[in-house]
């Protein structure tokens, strides 16, 4: 059985996507572990995150968080059978209503803030800091990568 030979970019590329993967799954326990005390878990304070900055529709918070639109109406009716945020009309839609911070969703959303805060500047000052401006440069070139290549039409067809 033989192995497909990867290019020195190609094996670099996947390695990065290994980590990544790896890092996504502490960040998110780390996430989860700073947004428990608040009733939350990191996917609801993503939402409430979003809906901070201004009511939006399901469709657009999914958008920028890169999920997908039921995946955030799923977190967006959690969040308001337990009171963080509430439906609210939509001037540009009759149907589409926007997620709309609550007063209680905003007080969560500050506690958590501040426990970020605390545990960013803790693991911050252990790593260099011109090394995290490298890496979150190499990432945002390899997302915009993947972006343009998903919107290729002349991508290869995808395997079940």
């Amino acid at each position: 059985m033989s192995m497909t030979k990867l290019t020195a970019e190609a094996t670099a590329l996947s390695e990065l996507v290994i980590e990544v993967f790896r890092l996504n799954g502490l960040a998110l326990e780390a996430g989860d572990a700073l947004a428990r005390p608040a009733g939350l878990t990191s996917a609801r304070w993503q939402v409430l995150g979003v809906v901070d900055h201004g009511p939006a529709p399901v469709s657009n918070v999914a958008r920028t968080m890169g999920l997908t639109r039921q995946g955030v109406q799923q977190i967006a009716d959690a969040l308001e059978r337990e009171g963080f945020v509430e439906y609210v009309e939509n001037p540009h839609h009759r149907t589409a209503k926007l997620i709309a911070m609550t007063a209680a969703g905003r007080e969560a959303l500050r506690q958590i803030e501040a426990r970020h805060a605390a545990w960013a500047d803790r693991i911050g000052k252990r790593l260099d800091l011109s090394s995290l401006h490298a890496t979150i440069d190499a990432l945002r070139q390899a997302r915009r990568v993947l972006e343009e290549d998903a919107a290729s039409p002349a991508r290869p067809a995808r395997k079940a």
